[in-house]
């Protein structure tokens, strides 16, 4: 479906980066931090003025404002103003390059970030890979996955999605065609599912899902569940919601990452940080919806002090 982009964070009216500045600088000094005021600035300002602010913190100070608040603080309040002040793009290589190093690959963070951004976002995304790291996102994916999950990844970081509305005839030939290549044969054709999913528009997509039922008698989600598995599945399912309801898949993943056995604070963050800018209205709906409960509730009965604050204030509407 759908939707128009709701934000809980908007631009602060009245805003004065050499002010803000300043505050951040008295709120570190002398014995002991003030984490008060970084939450009451930092939470209430946009990317683009965060950004004003750290340079005018620079300019005045001549010290970097994410470094003096990394010797400051620690856990995941600094993990948190760090996302906060770090330019969205940065922000999100960075996520992907920790996903792609080390010891094992974090194939669900590559599939939350590469499979929910417009094409826009994602061209955004792999020049600056290339610009922090000075290697090709495309090549770390190859280096570092396999199989049809890589040629999924691959396909996403191309950023060659169609944009255009749907074609009614060639919706059904699509739909045609992901029945003929799962359902209707013996062993799944993920080579047919990848160039439908990731090469067509999703007004066209959202018409290919409707002409499948009527084929299949079952919906795209039941088929890619029922064929595929591992994280090729879990790409193919989150770009088939995302085609319906993005913020219902990043409701899902914000439920998962605070209920359970312990938080995972890395998603929570990411998520947070990165559409409360965006959507965050319509997945806080979506949330209330599925689960009966706030995600400002559910976000303070899993976190506590500073963290805490920080994020009930990113997603209070405002």
């Amino acid at each position: 479906m759908a939707y128009y982009e709701q934000a809980t964070l908007m631009a602060f009216e009245g805003f004065d980066p050499i002010a803000d500045a300043a505050e951040l600088r008295n709120c570190m000094e002398g014995l002991g931090t003030d984490e008060q005021p970084m939450i009451d600035i930092l939470a209430h300002r946009t990317s683009s003025q965060r950004q004003e602010i750290a340079l005018s913190y620079k300019t005045q100070f001549g010290q970097d404002l994410i470094e003096d608040l990394k010797s400051e603080l620690s856990g995941n309040f600094e993990d948190a103003l760090v996302a906060l002040l770090t330019p969205l793009n940065d922000f999100l290589a960075t996520e992907l390059n920790k996903a792609l190093s080390g010891l094992g690959t974090k194939e669900d963070t590559l599939i939350e970030i590469l499979c929910t951004r417009r094409n826009e976002e994602i061209k955004a995304i792999t020049e600056t890979y290339e610009r922090l790291f000075e290697r090709s996102l495309e090549d770390d994916i190859k280096g570092d996955t396999s199989g049809d999950f890589e040629r999924l990844m691959v396909s996403m970081t191309t950023a060659g999605r169609e944009e255009g509305p749907a074609d009614p005839d060639q919706a059904r030939a699509d739909a045609e065609a992901l029945h003929e290549a799962g359902v209707e044969k013996w062993g799944t054709d993920e080579s047919t599912f990848n160039s439908i999913m990731c090469s067509r528009s999703y007004p066209h997509l959202r018409r290919v899902f409707w002409e499948y039922e009527q084929i299949a008698g079952q919906s795209i989600f039941d088929a890619i569940d029922n064929e595929m598995s591992g994280d090729l599945k879990a790409g193919m399912l989150t770009l088939a919601k995302c085609v319906e309801n993005i913020p219902l898949y990043f409701a899902e993943k914000l439920h998962k990452a605070v209920e359970g056995a312990g938080t995972e604070d890395q998603v929570l963050i990411r998520i947070v940080t990165t559409r409360c800018e965006i959507d965050m209205i319509q997945i806080k709906y979506e949330y209330k919806k599925l689960y009966d409960k706030s995600l400002e509730e559910a976000i303070a009965d899993d976190t506590s002090g500073d963290y805490r604050k920080l994020l009930v204030t990113l997603v209070e509407d405002i």
